[in-house]
């Protein structure tokens, strides 16, 4: 009878044993899943573009690409706005006119007026030397500056960009008012053997010409969620 009674105590004290690491492998797994909770962020990206409430889509006789397939232009709005228009985005996006070509040596200018600080900061600007722009091997060199008084150029190959100048603070580059306002009249100039970049009637940047598209369309670009004001693009020649 002894020996049973211990046989008895001794399976009680192993299923007691088994239960307590069963609860701890419980608790152990609950924390590891509750560790890194899903988050709104991870469904909601907070940088999603913000469709313009009644979008137009781009002015008659231009043509616009946004930077993805899958953006759409409707999502953007254009409203006369004296010599230009009063611009919402909507996606990121290129405007342009297919015959406005340039080549050799010339400068294209445009004035854009910043009307909201948007939520982060974001760009505008003009581009030259757009080539096969309603393709997969788009081309062509811009130059953005943004409300923070910086000034930016890149060439766009594709899906791809590759820095020209990076982010650079300039003098020439005002920094949008507490309004969240600001005017750029920006400026490419094109010679034989450089490409210079003007903001406000000041040089802010030069690079060699070598390798860079200067041959082709040119136009306005925007990034996304901003509202501006932007006059269509001038072509001058020395």
């Amino acid at each position: 009878e002894v020996t049973q009674m211990r046989e008895k105590l001794s399976s009680a004290a192993a299923l007691l044993v088994a239960l307590s690491l069963a609860a701890c492998q419980a608790d152990s797994q609950s924390d590891k899943t509750n560790a890194n909770p899903p988050t709104i962020a991870a469904n909601n990206p907070a940088d999603a573009d913000v469709a313009a409430i009644g979008g137009t889509g781009v002015p008659d006789g231009y043509v616009g690409r946004t930077d993805r397939a899958n953006m759409k232009l409707s999502d953007a709005k254009y409203l006369v706005s004296g010599n230009g228009w009063d611009v919402t985005t909507g996606p990121a996006h290129i405007l342009y006119m297919p015959g406005d070509t340039a080549s050799g040596s010339y400068t294209v200018t445009a004035t854009i007026d910043q009307l909201a600080a948007p939520a982060h900061p974001e760009a505008y600007g003009i581009f030259i030397g757009g080539q096969a722009l309603d393709g997969d091997a788009q081309k062509y060199l811009y130059f953005l500056v943004r409300g923070t008084g910086e000034m930016l150029a890149k060439v766009r190959e594709g899906d791809k960009t590759k820095g020209v100048v990076a982010w650079t603070a300039s003098d020439a580059v005002p920094k949008a008012d507490t309004s969240g306002q600001a005017t750029y009249k920006v400026a490419i100039q094109v010679r034989p053997d450089s490409v210079r970049f003007w903001v406000n009637g000041r040089q802010t940047a030069a690079v060699a010409s070598a390798g860079l598209p200067t041959t082709g369309v040119y136009g306005i670009r925007i990034n996304h969620n901003l509202h501006v004001r932007a006059t269509p693009v001038t072509l001058t020649r020395p």
